[in-house]
C-alpha cells in the first residue's frame, strides 16, 4: 500500500485553519523569545530517523507473541511500510537491515525500491546471539568471546558478511550488539573473555573497508544475568578506543540500568568523539522497548539538550551521528507505534533547539540552579506540536500522522493484502 499526495492533501485539508491559528500562535511567542524560527524548522525537517527492518511486526516475549494481523512478509514489504511512514511523516527517510532477519538477495533491485520510496540505508546489525539453521556452531556460551576459536571466527566472518551486504546497498556502517556474558559466577574467566571479544572485535575492524564505521553497543544484563562481557558504556569506551578512530560507543536508551543519568554518559562520549548514536526506545525498568518517550520524556529532552549543545560547539551537524528506534511493540499496532515514536524523537529535538542557552549558561556560571532550571523546563513546557506539524505540511506530510493512518485504514488494508495470521521476521 502506498499513501498518494493526494490523500494526504484531503486529511490535510479540514485541519488547516486550525494549524495556522496554533501555529501563528506558536510562532510569534517563539519569535518574543528570540528563537530563529525559520532556522528551527529547517533543521527538524532535516532530522530523519531510521526505521529497523524488525520493528515493523509484533513483537513479543518469551511468554507470547500476540500477532494483528497485516505484518510484512519480506523485505520488500518491510521498505514499502517503512515508505508509508515516511510519507505519513516525512522523518522516517531511513532502515536499517538485520542480518541474517532480512538479507537483501537482490541488491541492485533493493536500492531501486528504496530509491523509488525515497529511502537511504542507515547501519546494518550483525546477529550472533541467536543460532541460525545452518549454522555449524552455536552461540550458546557466547560469540566473539567463546573459548572455541572456530566459533570466534565464524562470528567475525558473519560480521564481515553483514559488511558486505551492508557495502552493497550503499552504507558505511556495521552495528554490534552482543548477548555474550555468564549466568552464573565463575562460568567464564572475566579478563579472558574480554580479551577474546577484543581480539575478535579488532578482527572485524580490521576486515571492513577503510570508510566502514564500527558502532558498539553495551547493555547490563539480558540474556546474560550474572555478567555481560560489555556491560556498560566505559567498557565500550574502552574497547573502541583500542579498535581506531572509525569505531564508536552506540547508545541504546534501554540498555541502562534504572536511574542511569543518560544525559552525562552522551556528555562525556561526545567530548571524546566517541558517540556513535542512538538506540531509541523507553522503558520503566530495562531493555523494555517500550514507545520512545512514553515513559520519561524529560529525560529524553535532557538528552537532546546535551546533543544540541555538545553538537553545537563541536560546529557539526546533527546528521554526523546515527539516530534509530530500537522497539518491540507487544501490544500495539507497530506502524503506529513507530509514528509515535518519530514525534516524541522531534518534539524532543525541538526543545532542545529553542533552549535559552545564554541564559542556562549564565545561571550556570553564576552558581545559579534556580534560574537554571527554570531555562530548561520553560523550552520543556512548551507545546511545540504546531511547529512539528507546520515542519510535516511544508515537506507534504499529514499534519497528524496517526490520524490519517487511521482515516486510509491502512492496517485492514494491509491484513486485506497480507493476510490476518502474518509474522515478520525478528523478535
Amino acid at each position: 500500500m502506498q499513501i498518494t499526495k493526494e490523500q494526504l492533501q484531503q486529511h490535510n485539508e479540514p485541519q488547516l485553519k486550525k494549524h495556522q491559528a496554533q501555529w501563528t500562535a506558536l510562532r510569534q511567542q517563539l519569535e518574543e523569545r528570540g528563537v530563529d524560527v525559520a532556522s528551527t524548522l529547517q533543521q527538524l525537517r532535516q532530522f530523519q530517523v531510521a526505521i529497523p527492518s524488525w520493528a515493523l511486526g509484533t513483537g513479543g516475549t518469551r511468554f507470547g507473541r500476540f500477532p494483528i494481523g497485516g505484518a510484512p512478509l519480506n523485505l520488500e514489504e518491510k521498505m514499502m511500510d517503512i515508505g508509508m511512514l515516511h510519507a505519513l511523516n516525512r522523518s522516517s527517510g531511513a532502515i536499517s537491515l538485520h542480518i541474517p532477519w532480512d538479507i537483501p538477495d537482490n541488491a541492485a533491485h533493493i536500492r531501486a525500491l528504496a530509491t523509488e520510496l525515497d529511502l537511504r540505508f542507515d547501519a546494518v546489525n550483525s546477529n550472533t546471539f541467536q543460532d541460525q539453521p545452518d549454522q555449524q556452531r552455536s552461540y550458546r556460551f557466547g560469540s566473539l568471546c567463546h573459548t572455541d576459536k572456530e566459533v570466534r571466527r565464524q562470528a567475525v566472518e558473519h560480521n564481515l558478511e553483514v559488511v558486505r551486504y551492508g557495502a552493497e546497498l550503499g552504507t558505511n556502517v556495521l552495528s554490534v550488539w552482543l548477548s555474550d556474558g555468564s549466568n552464573f559466577p565463575g562460568q567464564y574467566h572475566m579478563q579472558g573473555a574480554l580479551q577474546r571479544t577484543l581480539e575478535s572485535l579488532q578482527s572485524i575492524y580490521a576486515g571492513m573497508p577503510d570508510d566502514f564505521l564500527l558502532f558498539l553497543e553495551y547493555k547490563p544484563f539480558e540474556p546474560a544475568f550474572y555478567a555481560t562481557v560489555i556491560p556498560d558504556w566505559g567498557t565500550s569506551f574502552l574497547l573502541v578506543n583500542k579498535l581506531g578512530d572509525r569505531a564508536r560507543t552506540l547508545v541504546d536508551l534501554g540498555h541502562h540500568l534504572p536511574n542511569t543519568n543518560i544525559e552525562q554518559i552522551v556528555s562525556t562520549l561526545l567530548a571524546e568523539d566517541r558517540l556513535a548514536g542512538f538506540h531509541f526506545n523507553d522503558s520503566k525498568f530495562a531493555d523494555d522497548d517500550l514507545t520512545t518517550g512514553s515513559i520519561k520524556p524529560y529525560q529524553l529532552f535532557l538528552i537532546f539538550y546535551e546533543l544540541v549543545d555538545g553538537m553545537r560547539r563541536k560546529q557539526r551537524p546533527m546528521q554526523d551521528l546515527g539516530w534509530m528506534i530500537d522497539a518491540s511493540h507487544n501490544i500495539k499496532d507497530p506502524l503506529e507505534d513507530l509514528l509515535q515514536s518519530v514525534d516524541a524523537i522531534l518534539l524532543a529535538y525541538a526543545q532542545a533547539l529553542i533552549v535559552d542557552t545564554p541564559g542556562l549558561q549564565q545561571a550556570q556560571e553564576e552558581n545559579d540552579p534556580v534560574l537554571a532550571q527554570e531555562a530548561l523546563q520553560d523550552a520543556f513546557r512548551t507545546d511545540l506540536r504546531p511547529l512539528l506539524a507546520e515542519a510535516r505540511l511544508q515537506d507534504g506530510a499529514a499534519l497528524s500522522p496517526i490520524h490519517c493512518y487511521r482515516e486510509l485504514q491502512v492496517r485492514k488494508n494491509l491484513i486485506a493484502a497480507r493476510g490476518e495470521k502474518t509474522i515478520a521476521t525478528g523478535l
